[in-house]
C-alpha cells in the first residue's frame, strides 16, 4: 500500500480527525431521535458524515494521485492567522469579555470588524470593497435575524444606545 497523493492523504486524516472529535464532543447532550432531535443531534450527524467523508478521501489517496507522491506546500500563515484572528474578533466585539474588562460592541462592529479583518487575507485587498461589502452583510444581519427571527441579542455598542 502506497500513499500516491499525500495532500488528499493528509486533508482525509484531517476531516477524519475533526469529524471524530466534533461526534465525541456531541455525546455529553441529548441525542434524541430524528423526530425529536436533541442539541446534540446535528453535531453528531454532521461529525459522523465528516469523518466518513475523511475516509473517503484518505483511501482515495490510495488508488489515485500523481505516481511521485506529491509533497504538501508550505502552510499559508497569512490567510490562516486572519482568518482565525476575524473569528475571534467577531467572538469578542459580539459579546465582550467582562473576565477582562471588554465590552459587548453588537453585531454591526463585529460584523465589520470580521468582514476587513477576514478581506486582508487575500492577495488583493481593498478596503472600500471590504467596507462595502460590510455595510451589505450589517443590513442583512440586521434585517434577518433582528427584523425577521426577531432574535434578541444586542446590535449596538452600549455607548451608541445608552
Amino acid at each position: 500500500m502506497q500513499i500516491k497523493s499525500r495532500k488528499d492523504f493528509a486533508s482525509g486524516l484531517m476531516f477524519m480527525m475533526v469529524g471524530t472529535a466534533f461526534a465525541i464532543g456531541a455525546t455529553n447532550y441529548t441525542v434524541g431521535t430524528a423526530a425529536r432531535m436533541g442539541p446534540a443531534y446535528f453535531p453528531l450527524m454532521l461529525g459522523i458524515m465528516l469523518a466518513l467523508l475523511g475516509t473517503g478521501v484518505a483511501a482515495g489517496s490510495l488508488v489515485s494521485g500523481r505516481p511521485d507522491g506529491a509533497p504538501i506546500g508550505r502552510i499559508a500563515w497569512k490567510p490562516l492567522l486572519f482568518i482565525v484572528g476575524a473569528n475571534l474578533a467577531f467572538g469578542v466585539l459580539l459579546g465582550g469579555v467582562q473576565s477582562v474588562g471588554v465590552p459587548a460592541m453588537g453585531l454591526i462592529v463585529a460584523i465589520f470588524a470580521v468582514t476587513v479583518i477576514s478581506s486582508m487575507a487575500g492577495s488583493q485587498f481593498r478596503l472600500r470593497g471590504a467596507l462595502l461589502l460590510a455595510l451589505v452583510l450589517a443590513i442583512g444581519s440586521y434585517l434577518t435575524f433582528v427584523l425577521g427571527l426577531n432574535l434578541q441579542f444586542q446590535v449596538w455598542p452600549n455607548f451608541i444606545t445608552g
